[in-house]
């Protein structure tokens, strides 16, 4: 999809565990407004959802099933649907605006997502209106999870 970046990240282990570089200014032009931590329940879900001016910058910490469908009609990739298995391991996927997204927990325990989206949530102060099209609860959307 056009605009779409899917990154591994590399783990750099030791004794004391693991580190892996998330975002970094000499690979990507991507900039964060905010960083928030996620945790989601075993086969739970979040969205279907898409954004109308912001890109999110999700890293993936878990067994997880994200799903992806482009809804921008002035897109050359338009209509195109992708589903990506994080197979348990650490994965950043930027995803911008007007890419319906979603994902599922598909481990038995919990799973962690940490976003860094180049919006603020709800703008300066949380004094705008959230900057979401929800799918979720729309049986004629056409964007479902399985």
């Amino acid at each position: 999809m056009e605009g779409l970046e899917i990154k591994k990240i590399a783990l750099y282990s030791d004794d004391r565990g693991w580190l892996g570089e998330l975002i970094r200014e000499d690979e990507s032009g991507f900039r964060p407004a905010m960083t928030y931590l996620s945790m989601t329940n075993p086969g739970g879900a979040r969205g279907p959802h898409e954004h109308r001016e912001q890109t999110d910058y999700f890293c993936f910490m878990g067994k997880f099933r994200v799903y992806l469908w482009d809804n921008r009609p002035s897109s050359p990739t338009y209509g195109e649907s992708r589903i990506i298995d994080t197979d348990g391991k650490p994965i950043a996927v930027i995803v911008p605006p007007g890419i319906v997204h979603a994902y599922k927990n598909m481990d038995d325990r919990d799973g962690l997502v940490l976003n860094l989206p180049d919006k603020l949530y709800r703008g300066q102060n949380k004094s705008e209106p959230v900057d979401e099209i929800r799918y979720e609860d729309d049986p004629e959307s056409g964007y479902f999870i399985d």
